[in-house]
């Protein structure tokens, strides 16, 4: 395949087999040059039929100048959790010595230390053959297995909860998130409503939402007791244009979001045909949380509600036809959401623009050698060293077009920035029509 030099690195966009921004002619590589040719592509593509996204933890994540202003990814997460120390929460030098010495498992194997996924994959696993085992000495690991489960769930969530917008009141993340709800929200209005869907558990896209005033649906209805109902997918929102003639229009900021794994927020509790409910943020859990946390049952754990009702519309959406599924933030490491997606490409008019590094192995290796046109694959160097082409802020700040309302307001910047250099100062509401 053809490859976009710059430097040691590279910066792509494949089209199937045909790298849409290769260097030709001994032409001199120009990012800016190169990105626009990737943001036209992208714009028929923003305003396809059928737009869905899928959001994976790295859109959660937020580098800038070496600090993290969002959450981590798993590889800092598993760096942490294994390197916490005497702290309670992390684990201990008895549980890791016991975990040696019963069932020849040692967290500081090379494999833990960049993927706290594969560290919970593996407990879980010792937790379920614990249960059949009969083994009198490997019970003796059972205790510590068990620990190790609860401490590392509840970092994760605890992770997915403190961000530093929360305890910090650092907006850097939140703001990317609504650079990102504001601009899609520009589509012709005559077009379906665009759909969202995240593995994350974190409550960045809701609370970027409402930053903005922007309605969305999350299948919860109810006020006081918001209980999770599948049925209010179904529902659009619409205002009413005359009141005499009973004329309506749907609301142009207005979109879907589906957490295909759950959320920090959402917790089972019965006394309802709808057990699942959805908590204010920070409220103490009064029930079970409801996530599916990263395990060898993951896929078995989707196919129970609510996230069978999700995965549904997941599947129900990408299908449909003149679809296209931006993916962005997300490696293909879940086998249950890789195998809808496969199947959404066996439909011909179905399209997939994912967002990764050029080099990425496994199941997007396969992706890349089915050299299929509908399959787009973005990624590589970006307009600094410290944000890659197929990071999330990169494709908000440069490859999503830019809304109405943001040429409006650099157009009143410019005007701004005019007046004060010929030493023109406004008014609050107008002035009163006096010099100072």
């Amino acid at each position: 395949m053809q490859k976009v030099q710059v430097g040691d690195t590279e910066f792509s966009f494949f089209k199937g087999g045909e790298n849409v921004v290769a260097l030709k002619n001994g032409e001199v590589f120009n990012w800016e040059k190169a990105a626009l040719r990737v943001r036209e592509n992208l714009h028929d593509a923003l305003n396809a039929k059928n737009l869905s996204f899928l959001l994976g933890s790295g859109c959660s994540s937020l580098v800038v100048g070496g600090v993290q202003h969002g959450i981590d990814t798993m590889a800092p997460l598993a760096k942490e959790f294994l390197g916490g120390g005497d702290d309670p929460c992390f684990p201990s030098k008895e549980e890791r010595s016991v975990l040696r010495k019963y069932l020849g498992f040692d967290l500081a194997e090379a494999e833990f230390a960049s993927n706290l996924e594969r560290l919970m994959e593996v407990l879980y696993s010792f937790q379920f053959v614990l249960k059949q085992s009969s083994s009198e000495e490997m019970e003796k690991g059972q205790p510590a297995v068990k620990s190790l489960i609860e401490k590392v769930t509840a970092f994760v969530t605890k992770k997915c909860s403190d961000t530093p917008f929360s305890q910090e009141g650092d907006s850097a993340i939140v703001n990317l998130y609504q650079a990102f709800y504001r601009k899609l929200v520009y589509r012709d209005r005559t077009l379906p409503r665009p759909w969202i869907f995240t593995t994350n558990y974190d409550l960045l896209s809701e609370i970027a939402l409402d930053r903005l005033g922007m309605p969305y649906c999350n299948g919860f209805s109810g006020t006081i007791e918001r209980r999770f109902n599948p049925a209010t997918y179904r529902y659009a929102l619409a205002e009413q244009l005359d009141l005499t003639s009973r004329k309506w229009a749907a609301v142009d900021s207005f979109v879907y979001l589906c957490k295909l794994h759950g959320s920090i927020n959402w917790i089972e509790k019965g006394g309802s045909l709808f057990p699942i409910r959805e908590i204010s943020a920070g409220a103490t859990p009064n029930g079970r949380r409801v996530m599916i946390y990263p395990t060898p049952m993951k896929q078995n754990a989707s196919f129970g509600s609510p996230y069978s009702d999700l995965f549904r519309e997941f599947q129900g959406r990408i299908v449909r036809d003149q679809s296209v599924l931006f993916v962005l933030g997300y490696s293909f490491g879940d086998e249950h959401v890789n195998n809808l997606i496969f199947q959404a490409l066996t439909v011909p008019t179905f399209r997939l623009v994912a967002f990764l590094p050029p080099e990425t192995a496994g199941v997007v290796q396969k992706l890349r050698d089915l050299r299929d046109p509908r399959i787009w694959l973005i990624g590589g160097a970006g307009p600094k060293a410290d944000a890659k082409a197929h990071y999330f802020d990169t494709f908000v700040g440069r490859f999503m077009p830019e809304s109405p309302g943001d040429k409006v307001d650099t157009a009143v910047k410019e005007v701004v920035k005019l007046l004060i250099a010929h030493g023109v100062r406004g008014e609050p509401n107008g002035g009163n029509g006096h010099d100072d």
